[in-house]
């Protein structure tokens, strides 16, 4: 059986490997690591078919180690056992181990746990990939304990590279607008473009490759995690697109999020939010438009509804700002915290009976409708917060 394209493409060396200059360049940190043989644990942070994968096991042939890879998606504290008994074999003898593990943002903590130890003794070199951010993923004490490295989406010059070498070994020949379409539709991610070039091939048979069925074989992927990094990057996009005032930029991050599989409702939802704490009482009618358009995709859902969304974006974009409302919260909410649970002053306290009031409940209250101008003079916080003025920098 054949191995795929994406695998038979893989680097071996260091000088055959594409892309992550600022990391293995000549000047790069990882270069002098491989170049002296002392490598630290290492967690790899970046989107898929970055290199991740393929760095750790040139780094495992650089330096004469034994290396095992686990998947922590199917792999767990048994497998690590095993390796751990290896690693200190291995150690005995001064020869190193590596382990990688793939997605080791899959661990629990308890997993993650279990590592800690080997890795910090020294006795296993770690290399962990993630797609996540790892502040989020990995544990304090195993991040602290190694680099993090930070690997980029690939040019399309590197994914254009590959293709064409990748083209010379299938025996095809394409246009360079096919390869830079590939490139481009691959959005960063090396082993997609070159499964696709792989399949595309395969859907072509003798005819010439074309964008259709390039876009065939690419079914044209978002990459978008609705629990992860991305999903919370784009959410913030379409805030502070609206925030700044730009309601195409809005739009496109909106579109992002329902073309990739996004719940409408959870961006309506977020929209209603966005219609308090930016606008506010500057425009009321935002909250009551947001609360209608949440109610239109509720009861349309998709595809009907997101040109409602649309709609409120343009109009919360181009609506006057105000944070007053949050502000205001914020600095309530501090208080609470601060004070805790503050005694209400006795005039404002209900007096139901006649004990309650024979001990000061209610008394001296003013009932402000029966005021001259409608509004009494009288104080409505406790003591310790007399005064306060949660609004005073938005008059």
């Amino acid at each position: 059986m054949q191995q795929p394209l994406a695998f038979r493409m893989r680097p071996t060396t260091l000088n055959e490997f594409v892309g992550q200059q600022d990391i293995v360049g000549e000047s790069g940190p990882l270069k002098r690591f491989i170049d002296s043989g002392n490598i630290p644990s290492m967690i790899f942070w970046g989107p898929p078919g970055t290199g991740k994968t393929t760095l750790a096991e040139i780094i495992a042939q650089s330096v004469t180690a034994e290396f095992y890879k686990l998947s922590a998606v199917t792999e767990g504290k048994d497998a690590l056992k095993k390796i751990i008994v290896a690693a200190q074999k291995n150690s005995y003898s001064d020869k190193k181990t590596i382990l990688f593990i793939d997605e080791i943002h899959r661990w629990n903590k308890a997993q993650q746990d279990a590592l800690l130890p080997y890795v910090e003794s020294g006795i296993i070199i770690l290399i962990g990939a993630t797609t996540e951010n790892p502040s989020f993923t990995v544990i304090s004490p195993l991040l602290s304990r190694s680099r993090v490295f930070i690997f980029k989406e690939h040019t399309l010059e590197d994914i254009n590279t590959r293709l064409k070498k990748a083209a010379k070994l299938l025996n095809i020949s394409s246009t360079e607008e096919i390869f830079n379409y590939i490139a481009e539709l691959a959005n960063g991610d090396m082993r997609f473009a070159l499964t696709s070039l792989e399949l595309a091939t395969q859907l072509a048979g003798k005819r010439q490759l074309t964008k259709e069925i390039v876009e065939a074989a690419m079914q044209k992927f978002l990459r978008y995690d609705k629990l992860g990094e991305e999903h919370y990057n784009i959410i913030s996009a379409v805030h502070k697109s609206l925030r700044t005032s730009n309601p195409s930029a809005a739009v496109y991050w909106i579109v992002r999020m329902l073309h990739a599989g996004e719940d409408p409702l959870y961006i309506a939802r977020r929209l209603v939010r966005f219609a308090s704490e930016d606008i506010g009482n500057a425009q009321p009618n935002a909250l009551l438009l947001a609360n209608q358009v949440y109610d239109t995709c509720k009861n349309l859902g998709m595809p009907e509804c997101g040109v409602a969304l649309a709609q409120l974006a343009e109009y919360l974009a181009n609506a006057p700002k105000c944070n007053a409302a949050y502000v205001a919260y914020q600095k309530a909410e501090d208080d609470v915290r601060k004070y805790g649970n503050l005694a209400v002053p006795l005039h404002f306290r209900n007096a139901p009976t006649k004990f309650m009031k024979e001990i000061g409940y209610g008394k001296g209250y003013k009932y402000d409708h029966d005021e001259p101008k409608k509004k009494a003079e009288q104080e409505a916080f406790p003591d310790e917060l007399r005064g306060r003025d949660y609004f005073e920098d938005n008059k």
